[in-house]
């Protein structure tokens, strides 16, 4: 039995944040919501002193890569459906 961990990072631009409260307030509302529905572990990686950026890494484990990878794609389309954030640049790894 085979086990892949997809790892994917995304970075985040906050379009209507003016403070760090901001962006905690945006921060956690996407990653419970994110961990809800995909059962994914998140968390952010860099970034915490900006109030306007977000690097978030999202975990997924499988043995079936290309559930992993229809997972990642869904989570890209429900972050370019909130309004609140654009996405700036993502990466996906295998391990």
């Amino acid at each position: 039995m085979s086990c892949l961990v997809g790892l994917l990072t995304f970075e985040l631009h906050l379009l209507d944040s003016h403070s760090l409260k901001d962006k905690r307030r945006v921060l956690s509302s996407l990653k419970e919501r994110l961990q809800k529905r995909f059962n994914i572990s998140v968390a952010e990686v860099d970034f915490q002193d900006k109030w306007q950026h977000i690097r978030l890494a999202a975990a997924c484990v499988s043995n079936d890569g290309r559930l992993i990878e229809s997972t990642f794609s869904h989570i890209l389309d429900f972050l370019n459906m909130d309004p609140r954030v654009e996405i700036a640049a993502h990466d996906v790894v295998f391990l």
